[in-house]
């Protein structure tokens, strides 16, 4: 395990990497014996940097739920991040492209918690019965670190590659809808690229927020009302450029849109 002085260190360095938009190398190679606890660690840290900045923590994003994310990635096992307040964007947003390091977008679901979930031992219908309402995503991936030969640690300590969400269509209560048979269409500039099935994230949506609070009890920390938590993607991750327009089509549950300018 690392020091709490290279903890310090690769975490002041995460945030430089995200004012300037420029990667850090990956830390795997840098830091031996670096394992997953020290990345939360560093994660952590990082997080409460831009705390003291002014952002304000508003939720949860799941990472590598789906076996099509962890096929894209070659990473097995999912990972969590935090959302701050200026992460969640509106729907139909303009996006400035410039803002992200090698942006891509994914098609996910959210959760609107209006209970505390504190693990261990959750289960989906914990979840769903402490959510207010599920609602369509979209998530742009940013990368504070260099992707290429990216391992678990590197992800985690990169806040698990969360850069902002959008959010639209229709919001729906938990019990109203079979979240795992919630579709969604991705296109890019008008033309399909994507598509995917809610159930694609550990069989439920749901059971990745379960994970969630189980982990995050790990770390002495849960989940609170009021979070907006990202379940994961149920699509591979789609590059996007500057000029890009990005919609996703819930069917029933409505679109999800944004442009890259």
């Amino acid at each position: 395990m690392l020091d709490a002085e290279a903890i310090q260190q690769i975490a002041d360095e995460l945030v430089e990497a995200g004012r300037t938009r420029t990667p850090v190398p990956l830390l795997h190679t840098r830091y031996e014996g670096m394992d997953i606890e020290d990345s939360y660690a560093v994660q952590k840290l990082w997080a409460s940097r831009l705390e003291a900045q002014g952002k304000r923590v508003v939720g949860r994003k799941i990472g590598l739920t789906s076996k099509a994310m962890q096929a894209a990635t070659g990473i097995s096992e999912p990972d969590y991040g935090v959302i701050f307040d200026d992460m969640v964007l509106e729907n139909g947003s303009v996006v400035d492209w410039n803002r992200y390091t090698h942006p891509r977008v994914e098609v996910e679901l959210a959760f609107k918690l209006n209970q505390d979930l504190k693990g261990p031992g959750i289960t989906i219908f914990d979840v769903l019965d402490a959510t207010d309402y599920v609602v369509p995503a979209l998530e742009i991936l940013d990368s504070r670190i260099e992707m290429q030969g990216r391992t678990i640690v590197d992800t985690i300590s990169d806040n698990a590659a969360m850069g902002a969400m959008v959010v639209g269509g229709r919001p729906v209560r938990p019990h109203d809808v079979d979240l795992r048979w919630v579709s969604a269409l991705l296109y890019q500039n008008q033309e399909i690229v994507e598509t995917g099935v809610a159930a694609g994230v550990l069989n439920h949506p749901a059971k990745g927020v379960a994970w969630l609070a189980d982990k995050l009890a790990q770390h002495g920390q849960s989940l609170r009302a009021g979070d907006l938590v990202l379940a994961g993607s149920f699509t591979r991750p789609m590059w996007v450029y500057a000029g890009d327009t990005v919609y996703a089509d819930y069917g029933p549950l409505g679109t999800v849109t944004c442009r890259f300018v």
